[in-house]
C-alpha cells in the first residue's frame, strides 16, 4: 500500500511575508500589495502602533497622507521613515544598522522595487522585536502561517547577525548573545520536526483513511459472504469444500486487517502524544527565549553601568594622577623656597651695587642724551646736505640740457631764416618771370601757338608723365630720408641725456660716499684717542662699547668702499656707451652739416641755371622772326652736354628742373633721350 505525501508549501519572499506580518496591525491605510506601501503612510502608522512614545504624534503628522502619485513626496514620507528607524536603533536600542541593511530609497519610489522595500520592512520588524511590547509582536508571528514565520524567523536571524552594536560586549553578553543563539536554533529544530510531525500525521490520516475504506469494502464482503454463508450452512462444515476454504482465508485476512489496525491506532496515539509534548517543548522554548530576551536587556543596562563605572574610573586616575603632580610641586616649591631665601640675600647685595651704579648711569646718560642729540643733528645735516648737493647736480644737469637745446633751437632758426630769404628771392624771380612771360603771350601769341607746337612735339606726352612723377618721388625721398635722421638724432639725444643724468648722479653719491668715508675715518680716529685715553685708567663696561662702536664703524666704512667701488664700476661700464653715443652723434651732425653744404650748392647752382633759363627764353623772343631757321640748325653739342650735366645733377640731388624751362628752348631727340636717361637713373 503506497503512501501519498502532501505537496511541500512554496516559500514566499521576503517582502511578501513581511507584508502579511505588516497587516496583522490593522492600520488605517491599506497595506495589501507593494504599491500601496511606496507611499510610507502604512509603515509611519506601523511604527506608531510599535513604540507610541518615540514616533508620537508629532512625529506622525510629518508623514503625509494624500500622496497620489507624486514620487516626490513618497520620497520625502520614506525619508522620513527611514531616518525615524535609524535614530530609533542608534538613540533608543543603542545599536547601529549596517550599510548592507540600508534600503535605496530611490529604488522604491521609481522602480517600486519589492528587495529595497523587503529591506525597509525588515527594519520595521526589528524595531519591533525590540521594542518594549516585543512579547505581544512575537505571538501574532507566532500565529501566522509556519512558511511566513520561517521566512520571519530568517530574517530577525539576518538583522542581528548584521547588527553592531555601538558598544564594546563583555563576556557575560557574548555568552547571552550565545545562547539566545542556540534558542533560536533549537526553536528552527523544534519548528523542523513540528512540521515533519504534521506531515506524518496527515500521511498517517490518509492511511487511516484508506484503511477505514479497506475495512468498509471488507464489512461489505463479509456481509455477503455472511449471506452466502447462510445459504450454504451445510457447505461450510465440510472444510474439504472450497468456500470453506475461502472463508477460513477471509477470516484470517479479517484478523491480520485488524491488528494492523489497531497497530496503527497505537501508533497515531503515540504520534499524537509526541506532537504534544514538541508543543509543549515548544512553549518551554519560547518562555525561555523570553526570558533570554529579558537577560539581554539586563545586560544591556549592566553594560550601560559598566561604560559608566569605566568613565568614573577613568576620571578617579585622573584625579590621582593630578595630586601626584601637586605632590611633586610642592616638593619643588619647598626647594624653591630655599633659593627664594638665598636669591634675596644675594639681591640685597645687589641692590646696594645698583644704587650705586644708578648714580654713576645717571652722569652717563645726561651726557648720553647730549651726544646723541648731536648726532641726530649731524645726521639731519647730512642728508639735508646730500639732498641738497643732488638737486643741484640735478638743476646743473637741466641747465645744460636747457642751454643745448637753446642753442640748438637757435641754430635751426638760423636755417629756417636762411630757407626764408632763399625762398623770398626764388619767389621774387618766379614773378618777374611770369610776368615777362604774360607780356610776351600778349605780343606774340602766333609765335607762341608755334612754339607750343613745336615744344610738343618734341617733348612726347610719355617723358613729361615720367618725368612729374620722377619729381614726385624725388620729393618723397627728400621727406622720408629727413625724417629717419631726424628721428635717429632725436633718440641719441635722449639717450645721450640718459646716460649724461646717471653719470651725474653716481658722481653726486660718489661725492658724498667720499665725505662720509672721511666722516667715518674722523670718528674712528677720535674713538681710537678715546680708547687710548681709557685704557689707562680701566677696562670694563665702557672699553668693550667703545670696541664694539669702533667694529660697527669699521664694518660700516667697508660698507661704502664695497658701495664706492661698485659705483665706479657702473660708471666705467657707462663710460664706453657714451663715447660712442658721442661719436654717433658727431658723426649724424657732420652728416647733416654736409647735407646742408650740398643744399646750399645745389640752390646756387639752381639760381645759377634759372638765370641761364631767363636768358634764353629772352634772346628766344628777340629771334621770333627766325625761328624757322633756328630750329633747322641742330644744337650745339656743349648746349646739349651742359643741359645734360644739369639733369643729371637734379636728378642726383633729389631736385626736377620744371617742364616749362625745357618748353623754352628747342632739344633734339639725342638731348631728350639722353636726359631721360639720367633721370632714370
Amino acid at each position: 500500500m503506497e503512501e501519498t505525501q502532501p505537496p511541500p508549501q512554496p516559500k514566499l519572499p521576503l517582502c511578501d511575508s513581511l507584508m502579511i506580518w505588516l497587516q496583522t496591525f490593522n492600520t488605517a491605510s491599506p497595506c495589501q500589495d507593494v504599491k500601496q506601501l511606496t507611499s510610507g503612510v502604512a509603515m509611519a502608522q506601523v511604527l506608531h502602533q510599535i513604540d507610541a512614545a518615540w514616533f508620537n504624534e508629532s512625529w506622525l503628522s510629518r508623514i503625509k497622507e494624500d500622496v497620489g502619485d507624486n514620487w516626490r513626496i513618497k520620497a520625502s514620507n520614506l525619508k522620513k521613515v527611514l531616518q525615524g528607524i535609524m535614530s530609533y536603533y542608534h538613540e533608543f536600542l543603542g545599536q547601529q544598522i549596517s550599510e548592507a541593511l540600508v534600503p535605496d530609497l530611490n529604488q522604491i519610489t521609481e522602480c517600486s522595487d519589492p528587495v529595497e522595500l523587503g529591506r525597509l520592512l525588515q527594519l520595521i520588524l526589528g524595531c519591533a522585536i525590540n521594542c518594549e511590547k516585543k512579547q505581544e509582536h512575537i505571538q501574532n508571528i507566532m500565529t501566522l502561517e509556519e512558511s511566513v514565520q520561517h521566512v520571519v524567523m530568517t530574517a530577525i536571524q539576518e538583522l542581528m547577525s548584521k547588527e553592531i552594536l555601538s558598544f564594546p560586549l563583555n563576556d557575560a553578553v557574548g555568552e547571552l548573545e550565545q545562547q539566545l543563539k542556540k534558542a533560536l536554533e533549537e526553536l528552527q529544530e523544534a519548528l523542523a520536526e513540528k512540521e515533519e510531525l504534521r506531515q506524518r500525521c496527515e500521511e498517517l490520516d490518509m492511511q487511516v483513511t484508506t484503511l477505514q475504506d479497506e475495512k468498509n469494502s471488507l464489512v461489505s464482503e463479509n456481509e455477503m459472504m455472511n449471506e452466502k454463508l447462510d445459504q450454504l450452512d451445510g457447505s461450510f462444515d465440510d472444510p474439504n469444500t472450497v468456500v470453506a476454504k475461502k472463508y477460513f482465508h477471509a477470516q484470517l485476512q479479517l484478523e491480520q486487517l485488524q491488528e494492523e489496525n489497531f497497530r496503527l491506532e497505537a501508533a497515531k496515539d503515540d504520534y499524537r502524544v509526541h506532537c504534544e509534548e514538541l508543543e509543549k517543548q515548544l512553549i518551554e522554548f519560547q518562555h525561555r527565549n523570553d526570558e533570554l530576551t529579558s537577560l539581554a536587556e539586563e545586560t544591556r543596562a549592566l553594560k550601560d553601568e559598566i561604560d559608566v563605572l569605566r568613565a568614573t574610573s577613568d576620571k578617579a586616575n585622573k584625579l590621582e594622577s593630578t595630586v601626584e603632580i601637586y605632590r611633586q610641586k610642592l616638593q619643588d616649591l619647598n626647594d624653591l623656597r630655599k633659593q627664594v631665601k638665598t636669591l634675596q640675600e644675594t639681591n640685597m647685595m645687589y641692590m646696594h651695587n645698583t644704587v650705586s651704579l644708578e648714580e654713576e648711569l645717571k652722569k652717563a646718560n645726561a651726557a648720553r642724551t647730549q651726544l646723541e642729540t648731536y648726532k641726530r643733528q649731524v645726521q639731519d645735516l647730512h642728508v639735508k646736505l646730500s639732498s641738497e648737493s643732488k638737486r643741484a647736480d640735478t638743476l646743473a644737469f637741466e641747465m645744460k640740457r636747457l642751454e643745448e637745446k637753446h642753442e640748438a633751437l637757435l641754430k635751426e632758426k638760423e636755417r629756417l631764416i636762411e630757407q626764408r630769404d632763399t625762398l623770398k628771392e626764388t619767389n621774387e624771380e618766379l614773378r618777374c618771370s611770369q610776368v615777362q612771360q604774360d607780356h610776351l603771350n600778349q605780343t606774340g601769341a602766333s609765335a607762341a601757338k608755334s612754339y607750343e607746337n613745336l615744344a610738343a612735339e618734341i617733348m612726347p606726352v610719355e617723358y613729361r608723365e615720367v618725368f612729374i612723377r620722377l619729381q614726385h618721388e624725388n620729393k618723397m625721398l627728400r621727406l622720408q630720408q629727413e625724417g629717419s635722421e631726424n628721428e635717429r638724432i632725436e633718440e641719441l639725444q635722449e639717450q645721450l641725456e640718459q646716460k649724461h643724468r646717471k653719470m651725474n648722479e653716481l658722481e653726486t653719491e660718489q661725492r658724498l660716499s667720499k665725505e662720509r668715508i672721511r666722516e667715518l675715518q674722523q670718528q674712528i680716529e677720535d674713538l681710537q684717542k678715546s680708547l687710548q685715553e681709557q685704557g689707562s685708567k680701566s677696562e670694563g663696561e665702557s672699553s668693550s662699547k667703545l670696541k664694539q662702536k669702533l667694529e660697527a664703524h669699521m664694518e660700516k666704512l667697508t660698507e661704502v668702499h664695497e658701495e664706492l667701488q661698485k659705483k665706479q664700476e657702473l660708471i666705467e661700464d657707462l663710460q664706453p656707451d657714451i663715447n660712442q653715443n658721442v661719436q654717433k652723434i658727431n658723426e649724424l651732425e657732420t652728416a647733416l652739416q654736409k647735407k646742408d653744404e650740398d643744399m646750399k650748392a645745389m640752390e646756387e647752382r639752381y639760381k645759377m641755371y634759372l638765370e641761364k633759363a631767363r636768358n634764353v627764353s629772352d634772346l628766344s623772343f628777340r629771334v621770333q622772326d627766325s625761328v624757322a631757321c633756328v630750329l633747322a640748325r641742330p644744337i650745339s653739342p656743349d648746349f646739349s652736354a651742359i643741359l645734360v650735366s644739369v639733369s643729371n645733377h637734379f636728378s642726383l640731388n633729389c631736385i626736377t628742373l620744371p617742364v616749362r624751362f625745357l618748353w623754352y628752348f628747342p632739344i633734339s631727340s639725342h638731348t631728350l633721350s639722353l636726359t631721360h636717361q639720367c633721370q632714370i637713373k
